[in-house]
């Protein structure tokens, strides 16, 4: 059964959850690092084939969204978790055997699909577990699953492909997402779905895209949106200025300064509200945009690293428990996958709009462009989620209140 709100947060459960998503993610990284040259070097593909044999994943994964919050809230998440973690593993296996440029968009359409719904109902499960008061410290703990996987999927892959070639990552992929499938299976045995209230859910415009979910979904699909110039062009900005140690080095230090504040901002947004940490996530962010604008040195590039961690490494996990803090239990899935899909729609449309600002502008003046629409999103998110209660006091203080006033 799920623990309570007063029961632990760390439980063997909760690890293996943490362990399916982190596994879920990592490959995900592990792949979109390298379908690119695969597609050129195995099938002769094009530049412009290359890309969409390594972004048809997150195509597969963006149409998911629109479904994806109504399947597992009406169907139970359990159950999805389970039939999508198998399909993932079985998409993993069939990198082995293809052998045509089409069965590879295919399966990786596939793999999208499968991923979105995996990881939205494996958060889903994760929520339930979470004791309410410490929401926030726990999300932080899932989201850092997948920041190590975003810092380290890709140095894995490379190495493993520089030392043994594409079958042995593609066996790799496999075996990871067969630990992945083995974690889900004991969640599987060792939770339950929350107990239908009221009528079942029906297929509708709030199951799609959760309303109460939009204004935190704007202001991380802006962050998104900035932080994917970092995500697409960090490499090509690196070899432009002649910083390419500090680039491969950026990703590493942002993992660090977020593994190191973690628990704290976690604990921090739980008893003092989301205003304290989100604005101090949007000014390291900001900060660390403006300082790669202007980095002309490694040491720079990985300053900008490490308050990045403290920046787009703190607003991550902090808008994911204020989604799940603003709908019932029953809607968990519905959030995530609203939530996930404005951040898809940043880091799917980012690269391509930001392609075009960089040939116009150059890398150093679109980062600083980027900086000002974290600027925006901030002032956006005054306006909007800042002004609630939960906001301005956090989630222990309301309970205390009530239990006070009760």
């Amino acid at each position: 059964m799920p623990v309570t709100e007063e029961g632990k947060l760390f439980t063997p459960t909760f690890a293996m959850g943490w362990i399916a998503n982190f596994l879920q993610f990592l490959v995900f990284y592990f792949l979109i690092t390298t379908m690119a040259l695969y597609a050129i070097k195995e099938f002769q593909a094009s530049e412009t084939q290359a890309g969409f044999a390594a972004s048809s994943i997150v195509i597969g994964a963006v149409l998911a969204r629109f479904v994806s919050g109504f399947i597992i809230d009406r169907f139970g998440r359990r159950k999805i978790v389970l039939i999508a973690v198998i399909v993932t593993m079985l998409a993993c296996a069939l990198y082995i055997p293809i052998e045509s440029l089409t069965l590879l968009y295919l399966n990786r359409l596939l793999h999208g699909i499968a991923y979105a719904f995996a990881v939205t109902a494996i958060m889903a499960m994760v929520q339930e577990l979470i004791p309410a008061a410490r929401r926030s410290e726990g999300t932080g703990y899932l989201a850092l699953g997948t920041t190590v996987s975003a810092a380290v999927g890709p140095a894995l892959a490379l190495f493993v492909l520089g030392s043994f070639g594409y079958d042995m990552l593609f066996v790799v992929v496999l075996a990871t997402s067969i630990i992945s499938l083995i974690a889900a299976v004991f969640m599987y045995f060792k939770t339950s779905d929350p107990e239908p209230t009221g009528q079942p859910v029906k297929f509708s415009f709030r199951s799609v895209v959760n309303p109460t979910i939009i204004p935190i979904g704007i202001f991380i699909l802006l962050i998104g949106f900035s932080y994917s110039g970092v995500i697409a062009y960090i490499n090509a900005f690196a070899e432009e200025r002649d910083v390419i140690t500090g680039a491969g080095l950026f990703f590493i230090a942002y993992a660090v300064s977020m593994f190191v504040m973690r628990s704290y901002l976690g604990k921090l947004q739980d008893r003092r509200g989301d205003n304290v940490v989100i604005y101090f996530g949007v000014f390291f962010f900001v900060v660390s945009l403006a300082i790669l604008a202007f980095a002309t040195a490694n040491w720079q590039v990985v300053l900008s690293g490490i308050i990045a961690g403290l920046g787009y490494g703190t607003l991550m996990p902090a808008v994911q428990s204020i989604a799940v803090g603003l709908v019932d239990k029953s809607e968990f899935g519905s959030a995530f996958s609203t939530l996930f899909l404005f951040v898809d729609l940043g880091f799917g449309f980012g690269p391509i709009i930001l392609g075009a600002v960089s040939s116009a502008i150059g890398f150093g003046s679109m980062y600083a462009v980027l900086a000002g629409v974290g600027v925006v999103a901030g002032i956006f998110y005054t306006f909007t989620h800042a002004r609630t209660d939960r906001a301005k006091n956090g989630f222990v203080q309301e309970v205390e209140k009530v239990a006070v006033e009760s």
